[in-house]
């Protein structure tokens, strides 16, 4: 789904723009307010750093595929990636930031009101960037990992959630049970003082890839996470002893434990993805048996 058509004839609102989880203020009937408050009461820290808006742009891929920028605000991000020469949509909930970027945006952005949680994105290959808005973080990260498409994600997060989601300091639930398709990277931190208004906590910038070569077909993915799941929520004084617990082979985990470097007291927290992966082929192997 790629536009050419400038924003100022193109801008639109999407027939059916609800607000799950707070993404927008709502009107009497349901509907997204038109009149809805400003970037603060619509959870929005606006981009203002413009050494942070270069870091953004550079970490996207020069490749011929379609941009989509969820939560586009003022335009801050949307025409510094204009500028890459490539076709970009810029998603926005805010009738007045949506009316704003239809002014400026040169003829290869499309702006498009609509919810980002709800936002259909192009049906090909494209890439995206997205200032999470703080309160949305979980349900934006949940729906990017189920779309199919996009190559590379930029996104812009409190620091602790781009911590968590790069495995800086251990691994959480949520990353590695993500990590067979994807890869995570923490680029910088980015100051409160880059926001406006100023939020309380600092972001991250994070970067997100999908593999070329998942490490776990993605036919296995329910079962793979529910793997990781039990073994995160498993009985056990180490990672070791809650594979054990769950029915692999206790010479499989032995060797397995050599082959990644994982210590008696080693947690789940502690493993990196191919760790992961080789503990997830144990009870492949168990099952095969």
């Amino acid at each position: 789904m790629t536009r050419n058509r400038s924003t100022r004839s193109s801008a639109r609102t999407a027939p059916d723009t609800r607000c799950p989880g707070g993404s927008g203020p709502r009107g009497d009937a349901g509907q997204p307010d038109d009149h809805p408050g400003g970037a603060h009461e619509l959870g929005q820290n606006l981009l203002v750093d413009t050494q942070v808006i270069d870091r953004v742009v550079a970490l996207v891929p020069r490749a011929n595929r379609p941009v989509v920028e969820w939560a586009a605000g003022r335009g801050a991000l949307t025409l510094p990636l204009a500028r890459l020469g490539r076709t970009v949509e810029a998603v926005e909930i805010d009738p007045r930031s949506v009316a704003r970027l239809g002014r400026i945006a040169p003829g290869n952005v499309t702006v498009t009101r609509d919810d980002i949680l709800r936002h259909a994105p192009p049906s090909g290959s494209y890439d995206l960037v997205c200032n999470v808005p703080f309160h949305l973080t979980t349900p934006v990260l949940r729906r990017l990992f189920t779309l199919p498409g996009w190559q590379r994600s930029v996104l812009i997060t409190q620091w602790e959630v781009a911590r968590k989601r790069a495995a800086v300091g251990g691994t959480t639930l949520l990353t590695a049970q993500w990590w067979p398709w994807f890869t995570f990277r923490l680029d910088r931190r980015v100051p409160a003082a880059a926001f406006r208004p100023r939020p309380s906590v600092d972001a991250g910038l994070l970067v997100v890839d999908r593999r070329a070569e998942p490490l776990v077909p993605l036919a296995d993915l329910p079962r793979y996470q529910r793997f990781a799941a039990g073994v995160f929520n498993g009985p056990g004084r180490g990672v070791r002893e809650v594979l054990t617990r769950l029915g692999a082979e206790p010479g499989d985990v032995r060797r397995w434990a050599r082959e990644h470097a994982v210590g008696p007291a080693a947690l789940p927290r502690d493993l990196d993805a191919s760790a992961w992966v080789g503990a997830y082929a144990l009870g492949a192997r168990r099952r095969s048996r």
